[in-house]
């Protein structure tokens, strides 16, 4: 596996200040969002233990696992979280021709669209990339159609099945400050580190007076 990243540089952060990496603020709210989902059981999992620490978080849902998965969905939105646009199979930007990449983020958020809940309205205008790829074209294209995209200050790196899952936990928990967006994944290659992580994680940073907000439109 290539280097990544737990911390995002600040250098890269001023290059490319389009993005979203962080919100400051000066009450210690933090962003935990969760990628690749819906997915059975792992979200619902999630969706418990955020529940026990009244934690709101942002899912950046699959277009694809939304479509399989409509009642996991909804139960996102029913707990008062907020939902993000991911493409609809998670592609690679880099890799990917911007026609081709634009028409797959659309059919992400028709996806999400179709979904008619009493919660809000499912029309979702934050994007994070795939893999954090996406070309400057394609950022461009997407900014104009009015999409936020939200990158991260904190990777937990719970993909990782390289690392432990102390080390996971440890990833989150030296580097969260206020303002930070955090990634997890709620997809079952991540689980084995998320199932320890994220109930530690929220127990410690409760303890530690921060507050869980969901990232908005």
């Amino acid at each position: 596996m290539k280097p990544y990243w737990i911390k995002t540089n600040p250098i890269i952060k001023m290059i490319f200040s389009n993005f979203i990496w962080d919100i400051p603020n000066n009450e210690k709210k933090i962003y935990l969002t969760f990628d690749d989902g819906p997915t059975p059981e792992i979200t619902n999992w999630v969706l418990n233990q955020l529940e026990q620490y009244n934690a709101k978080a942002t899912f950046f849902c699959i277009g694809k696992n939304i479509a399989a998965n409509p009642e996991i969905f909804n139960q996102i939105l029913e707990k008062g979280h907020s939902i993000g646009n991911h493409t609809y199979n998670h592609l690679n930007g880099w890799k990917t021709t911007s026609q081709e990449y634009l028409e797959n983020i659309e059919a992400c958020e028709t996806a999400i669209s179709n979904l008619k809940s009493e919660i809000k309205d499912l029309k979702s205008k934050i994007f994070r990339p795939p893999y954090g790829k996406v070309k400057v074209a394609q950022a461009k294209k997407l900014r104009q159609q009015g999409y936020k995209i939200i990158m991260w200050d904190v990777l937990s790196a719970d993909f990782d099945q390289n690392i432990s899952k102390e080390k996971c936990l440890n990833n989150v928990l030296s580097n969260t400050t206020s303002g930070s967006i955090i990634v997890f994944h709620d997809s079952v290659k991540a689980f084995k580190n998320l199932e320890y992580v994220l109930p530690k994680a929220l127990r410690y940073l409760t303890e530690n007076h921060f507050l869980f907000e969901a990232i908005k439109d």
